[in-house]
């Protein structure tokens, strides 16, 4: 499967599975949403399970809430994540503290599944990465898968998940890999191991990292494309580096982080948003505190830059594998 029929086949088998799952969304119905992920779904298990809605994603969102409290759970697709934001004080004030706030009498079982990430040359207002927005916010889940099986299974855990959970797919590799190198070929899925995908339910836990190559020299902590972008870096120096993806960014796997750079005494980490306060600010936080007697060099950062995503100079700003291979050789050096 591609990573689209992957998260079409997840949505579908937890329709099957479960009467009290609904998807949602704008334009998700009938048309399949922008990138086709609910294709089908409508003609399948009906206008009541997979609807349209108005362009109002504060609404959705503050609806999304009672159906959550009332025992359903929704799935509701923001159609970019650079339009999540009028939806942020609903998710903030009323998801994310419900839990909390009726002392576990209510619970928001909701799952908001967004696409995220530049390299499709979307500009300022359809490349943005806002994850660390959501890390920020204590009752919230995040998400975000860089394969085929991952995303089903994770996206499947997700909605069977008792809490709110925000589910970002980098869409730059919906359709294929990408190792940042846009002037070469797309590579489909088909020709990676990671896009087996079985048909029925299976689920990839929630807050476990895994391990997409072992090394000895440097750890690489990224998610999403970056994970892709990691490994191309890698081959291109020649470094024994342990490749680490996240798959879940909060609550994030501290244990095996913490495994690895004290194995590995270095640290490079890489992600798509803007630098400051970007996740990577946090994950650089936490192996200082948990591995500071382990590391032989500074932790380095790879991200983007702190400016608006541009259309014309999009590769200048995407973390592509030059960028990586030179923070690699840095921390090695030091």
């Amino acid at each position: 499967m591609t990573m689209i029929q992957a998260l079409n086949s997840a949505m579908d088998v937890m329709l099957e599975r479960d009467p009290d799952v609904l998807i949602f969304g704008e334009d998700v119905g009938y048309f399949g949403g922008v990138f086709r992920a609910t294709e089908g779904l409508q003609k399948k298990h009906g206008l009541e399970r997979c609807f349209d809605t108005p362009i109002s994603e504060s609404g959705l969102i503050g609806v999304a809430v009672g159906m959550g409290a009332y025992g359903l759970r929704p799935v509701v697709e923001i159609q970019f994540a650079d339009y999540i934001y009028p939806a942020y004080d609903q998710i903030v004030s009323e998801v994310a503290r419900l839990r909390y706030r009726s002392a576990g009498q209510f619970i928001a079982p909701l799952t908001i599944r967004s696409p995220y990430g530049g390299g499709i040359y979307g500009g300022q207002t359809h490349s943005q990465s806002p994850e660390a927005l959501f890390t920020h916010v204590a009752g919230l889940k995040v998400v975000i898968p860089s394969t085929p099986y991952d995303a089903k299974g994770l996206l499947i855990s997700a909605i069977e998940d008792d809490d709110p959970v925000i589910f970002l797919e980098p869409k730059r590799i919906y359709n294929g890999p990408f190792d940042g190198r846009h002037d070469r070929p797309l590579t489909p899925w088909a020709k990676h191991p990671a896009s087996e995908t079985p048909e029925g339910h299976y689920k990839v836990p929630l807050s476990e990292a895994a391990i997409v190559r072992p090394g000895a020299s440097v750890t690489i902590l990224a998610y999403g494309t970056m994970v892709h972008v990691a490994l191309a870096a890698v081959e291109d120096t020649g470094v024994d580096a342990e490749v680490i993806d996240l798959r879940t960014l909060w609550p994030v796997d501290i244990d095996a982080i913490t495994a690895s750079v004290k194995k590995t005494g270095r640290c490079v980490i890489v992600h798509e948003a803007t630098r400051t306060s970007g996740f990577g600010a946090e994950l650089s936080a936490l192996v200082q505190e948990h591995c500071f007697y382990s590391l032989e060099a500074p932790i380095e950062r790879v991200a983007g830059w702190d400016t608006p995503y541009p259309h014309a100079f999009e590769w200048e700003y995407f973390p592509g594998p030059d960028r990586v291979a030179t923070a690699l050789r840095r921390v090695m050096e030091a």
